[in-house]
C-alpha cells in the first residue's frame, strides 16, 4: 500500500470515528479545518512547491 493510500485510509477512519463521537457539523469542521490550517501554516515558497508537485502528479 502506498503512503498516500495509508494516509487516506487513516483519514477515513478518523472521520468515521468523529462522526460517531461528535455531531456531524463538528466532525466536518475538523475534517476540513485541519488540512486547511496545515496548508495555511506553510511558507509561501512551500505552498508554491506543493501546488507544483500536485499539478505534475495530476498530469501523469
Amino acid at each position: 500500500m502506498s503512503r498516500n493510500a495509508k494516509i487516506a485510509v487513516g483519514g477515513l477512519a478518523v472521520g468515521l470515528i468523529l462522526l460517531i463521537w461528535l455531531p456531524w457539523w463538528v466532525a466536518l469542521l475538523v475534517v476540513v479545518g485541519v488540512p486547511a490550517a496545515a496548508y495555511l501554516a506553510l511558507d509561501p515558497s512551500q505552498r508554491r512547491r506543493l501546488r507544483r508537485v500536485t499539478r505534475k502528479e495530476l498530469g501523469r
